[in-house]
């Protein structure tokens, strides 16, 4: 081939690639080195040294975490009976969050558009005026089940967990106590959570759950802060089921926030559209989440997290290039000969 097709051809694939997404991050898409075969323990903690560096958003979720057990959790003493004033005072601080966070976040990239479409996964607007929507309307659709089901459902794990905590059906360590253990459970938390994440996603994604239920978030093909809880009550009930095994494990209430922001905070953040949110001109913070992107767009793939290999054991990662999305094409065809036969 000579020099002029070369070039010729690349420019096609980099057309084909615009037509698909107005931003990507570099591809292909890797996922967390940790499950890697042969294991590099050299690649692991530089991975960790990343997603941990200060002001990263996992740093800042954790110190949301600590900032909401200190100052705005219920002492156990008060948390030793069920009472609705303390778990209104949870549920008032979850929801303030969600205000800022999903809300701060559409105000800052869809309404003001204060960095246009730059690093905006899908630049195609919002959906208005369609019948798939309640209210017609996708932004309003998506506030509604966040407000009115993922915040009081989340609320009520996390008041569940602290109430057995209070009752001491739980074992609760401190850092003073346990400084090892206290700091390690911090570090598999997300690794325990998008475990939690796959399995649950992937079922949902088996009829006729998925018509029951898990469709309603898929509504959602291009993605806004709001879209992140946009879900069936039931799915909600399961995303923060993951709290479940802190009745097994010991911990302490900073380590139940910490997970439950992981969904609080990062449904909104990893459905934003956007790959980095400019704050300031000199700061901004890499919140999106391409590979989940990809899972809206193309639905039969992606379905754990960068931190669970369960999308490479079961021939279902995309990578984000051309040859990523003839993979699950290929993959989606044999799926339904399958579900033919």
């Amino acid at each position: 081939m000579n020099k002029q097709s070369s070039a010729t051809s690349a420019e096609h694939v980099t057309q084909k690639k615009r037509q698909s997404w107005h931003f990507t991050p570099d591809l292909p898409l890797r996922q967390a080195p940790y499950f890697e075969s042969p294991l590099s323990i050299r690649d692991s903690l530089l991975y960790l040294l990343n997603v941990w560096r200060p002001f990263n958003l996992r740093f800042l979720l954790l110190t949301l975490a600590v900032v909401s057990w200190v100052w705005f959790t219920p002492s156990l003493e008060r948390a030793q009976e069920f009472r609705l004033d303390w778990i209104l005072e949870i549920g008032l601080r979850n929801l303030i969050i969600v205000l800022v966070v999903a809300g701060g976040l559409h105000l800052l990239l869809y309404t003001f558009k204060r960095q246009g479409d730059d690093e905006h996964y899908d630049s195609r607007p919002l959906v208005k005026n369609s019948s798939r929507f309640h209210f017609g309307d996708q932004v309003w659709d998506n506030m509604f089940w966040t407000l009115i089901s993922a915040v009081p459902i989340g609320t009520l794990w996390e008041s569940l967990m602290l109430w057995s905590y209070a009752n001491g059906y739980v074992t609760m360590i401190t850092f003073a106590d346990s400084p090892v253990w206290f700091v390690g459970l911090l570090l598999i938390i997300p690794i325990w959570s998008g475990f939690h994440f796959y399995w649950y996603h992937r079922l949902g994604h088996v009829e006729p759950l998925y018509t029951w239920f898990h469709s309603w978030h898929h509504k959602n093909v291009n993605t806004g802060p709001w879209s992140g809880h946009a879900m069936h009550p039931v799915e909600h009930v399961f995303l923060y089921s993951d709290l479940i095994v802190y009745l097994v494990v010991a911990s302490h209430p900073i380590h139940v926030i910490f997970n439950s922001m992981l969904h609080t905070v990062g449904g909104p953040t990893s459905h934003c559209g956007y790959h980095n949110v400019r704050l300031t001109k000199f700061f901004s913070i890499e919140i999106g989440d391409f590979m989940h992107q990809l899972h809206h767009r193309f639905c039969d793939c992606n379905y754990g997290s960068y931190e669970t290999p369960w999308d490479k054991v079961f021939n279902s990662f995309h990578d984000g290039t051309e040859a990523g999305n003839e993979h699950i094409k290929a993959r989606r065809k044999q799926l339904v000969a399958n579900r033919s036969r």
